[in-house]
């Protein structure tokens, strides 16, 4: 049943957001199931949130895909998993030069985040060197937060990277604990969990999402977002599942863009303080409303994803200027 929250409802979810107040869950159920002619008032609300902790800024953050495919993983929404025949590159970790040239094409993009993203259960302590001496000249050469994704670290591991100067580390949840079982069976969700906590021991920022459009209810959605808050990851990307055809989701379809705006604005009022980012599958999924996604989030993914094109910078660099936004500077 679609809801009949007041627009001056609307107004009083950014207010509880605002004083620190979780929503409950039909209020967060309310945002999820409004009618479609509600979401620019509801937008409105995320805004004035959005607008509280961080002003009209827009963080640019960019990936690249160091090592793709080879993944003994069972994840049903990647085209890098063992299960997975989609025709995509597989290679083994790009050499130094190439991920330093991956950090000036960052810098090129105005993006102030650089994100070393891996393919695999977790790093060999040769791809853990390797990464780590890229790590430490980036940072001697160039004014760029360092995020790393590589997936589940041991204590040593996350010690190691923090000691090299990353800044940030990324381990999504992906999706609920319930469902989690229908996506992945390689690894489980608590181990997801636990990452995140080490990064967290060892004082790298948490990075941890979501991906949406895998089969989870409105429910699920909201307790995403409250794990989220309860793991007070700093930076939160949204992603909208991209079904790629040859991964055993490819028939799962995509996200209207209302409804991913309605997420987005969601995750906004749970998570008041945080990093939100519109992130992959954006562009499939939002399509010709990108731009009011920003009244809701503060960050972007600029360029390419893993194995699946991005829009191209400039267009994001027009929509941030067009509404009167501006892109942050990176400050270490």
């Amino acid at each position: 049943m679609k809801s009949a929250m007041a627009y001056t409802d609307w107004q009083q979810l950014g207010y509880k957001a605002l004083n620190g107040e979780r929503l409950s869950m039909p209020e967060a159920l309310a945002v999820l199931e409004a009618d479609d002619d509600e979401v620019l008032s509801i937008l409105h609300a995320a805004f004035k949130v959005r607008k509280h902790y961080y002003g009209k800024k827009v963080k640019l953050n960019m990936i690249i895909n160091a090592k793709s495919g080879l993944c003994p993983e069972d994840c049903g929404y990647c085209s890098q998993s063992i299960v997975s025949t989609a025709p995509i590159k597989r290679y083994a970790l790009l050499d130094k030069e190439t991920l330093l040239a991956g950090a000036r094409e960052a810098m090129a993009r105005k993006a102030g985040t650089y994100c070393i993203v891996a393919a695999g259960k977790g790093p060999t302590n040769k791809e853990l060197d390797q990464v780590i001496e890229a790590v430490k000249e980036i940072r001697e050469s160039m004014p760029l937060k360092l995020c790393a994704c590589l997936g589940i670290l041991n204590e040593s591991q996350a010690e190691r990277l923090s000691a090299a100067g990353v800044h940030r580390y990324n381990h999504n949840l992906n999706t609920s604990k319930a469902n989690y079982p229908s996506i992945t069976t390689t690894h489980t969700y608590d181990q997801r969990i636990e990452t995140v906590e080490r990064a967290k021991r060892q004082n790298m920022s948490p990075c941890s999402g979501v991906i949406i459009g895998m089969g989870e209810t409105n429910e699920e959605i909201v307790e995403m977002a409250y794990a989220l808050r309860e793991l007070d990851a700093d930076s939160i990307p949204i992603n909208f599942l991209n079904a790629i055809a040859g991964t055993p989701l490819e028939h799962a379809g995509r996200t209207p863009a209302l409804k991913a705006l309605k997420v987005l604005a969601l995750f906004r009022f749970l998570c008041p303080a945080k990093e939100i980012r519109a992130a992959g599958g954006r562009e499939v999924s939002l399509r010709s409303l990108q731009p009011l996604s920003l009244f809701a989030v503060n960050s972007l993914f600029v360029g390419d994803y893993l194995t699946t094109e991005g829009q191209d910078a400039a267009a994001d660099h027009a929509i941030i200027e067009d509404l009167g936004f501006e892109i942050e500077e990176c400050a270490l």
